[in-house]
């Protein structure tokens, strides 16, 4: 599978110069032109290494930074900075950048730099479960929608880490309450659409796109409708 890097550079040139160059390394890339667009769509999906300009239009690319960070850990990130910005240098790298690099660059040693990040890459924790910005680590029972913290109790979290390692599978109640409550469970099954009430009011409202999604006369299904 090719590495997937999302490159946030308002400059036209460089941006898709970045691109073709990175493209033809074999990686995947996805580009944004201003720091809203950055942030909206890192959370929109899991990316190996993000390209992060400081000096971005909206929201720079220190705030960027910091709310990507806020949320995630793991993902490498290699910022953009100006030759004589070493506040921006310092800064950055207190905010849990990876590496930065100075304009104007060689590509080469970008490209030495990236792969040197990749190698350094945690192999992807297990227990942790992603589908469009939606975090679930089973380790911590930590949750995230984006960049908020989403606090569930055991039920709705057993429910929703059911959900999500079914990904795009219907899920009939029984299956639910087999799953969640138990084999020997003999309560009523309604349970099932109560507690999916509750995940929705606390995963689903509010948020885009919506994740739970019900099909009639069978059950229900996460999946990212997009």
């Amino acid at each position: 599978m090719k590495p997937v890097i999302l490159v946030i550079e308002d400059e036209e040139k460089i941006a898709r110069v970045l691109e073709l160059e990175l493209q033809f390394e074999g990686y995947e890339v996805v580009k944004a032109a201003d720091g809203f667009e950055g942030l909206e769509k890192f959370r929109s999906r899991a990316w190996d290494l993000v390209l992060l300009d400081v000096m971005l239009p909206g929201m720079n690319g220190v705030d960027v930074l910091r709310r990507i960070r806020s949320g995630d850990e793991d993902t490498k990130v290699i910022m953009l900075t100006a030759k004589d910005a070493l506040d921006d240098k310092v800064t950055t790298l207190d905010l849990g950048a990876n590496d930065y690099i100075t304009k104007p660059f060689q590509m080469e040693e970008l490209l030495a730099r990236i792969r040197a990040a990749l190698r350094l890459t945690r192999p992807k924790d297990e227990a942790v479960l992603r589908v469009a910005d939606l975090k679930v680590d089973e380790g911590t029972h930590e949750v995230f929608r984006g960049d908020e913290p989403i606090s569930l109790t055991a039920t709705e979290f057993n429910l929703l880490v059911t959900f999500m390692k079914n990904e795009r599978h219907v899920l009939e109640r029984q299956q639910l309450l087999d799953l969640v409550w138990g084999y020997d469970y003999y309560g009523d099954s309604n349970i099932v659409d109560v507690y999916v009430r509750y995940l929705r009011n606390k995963i689903d409202k509010g948020y885009d796109p919506t994740l739970i999604h019900t099909v009639r006369g069978v059950g229900y299904v996460l999946k990212d409708p997009r």
